[in-house]
């Protein structure tokens, strides 16, 4: 796979697995709620995703009956949901990869005896 023009963190990552979700308009608070993490880390990943072309984004209509500031909808670009799959597939493999490595070392830590007391 291509690496992807932008840094791929956590924060990324999830923003990319909401929005592969399939749920439905998603805006920015909407998206933070989602993932539990705050809005502030979570519009800027959704502003450089949108440059680097992978997010296209709309804002909502304007209307008389709804209060509060309009919502700006983003939606992954579907010539980048495979890239966002295989990015959440490698995390999902890592994640794996790295269970198993820490394993066996818990495990031979719980099979050690404990130390004496007043060794340590």
């Amino acid at each position: 796979m291509e690496r992807p023009p932008f840094r791929v963190t956590a924060a990324t990552l999830d923003v990319l697995e909401i929005l592969l979700s399939g749920l439905g308009e998603l805006y920015g608070l909407r998206i933070a709620k989602l993932i539990d993490r705050p809005s502030g880390s979570v519009v800027p990943i959704l502003m450089r995703l949108e440059r680097c072309g992978w997010v296209t984004s709309d804002w909502e209509p304007e209307s008389r009956d709804r209060r509060g500031p309009r919502r700006r909808f983003y939606e992954l670009d579907p010539d980048h949901a495979a890239a966002a799959r295989e990015l959440l597939a490698d995390r999902r493999r890592a994640s794996i990869d790295k269970a198993h490595r820490l394993r066996p070392g818990l495990a031979q830590r719980i099979d050690r005896p404990a130390p004496a007391r007043g060794t340590i």
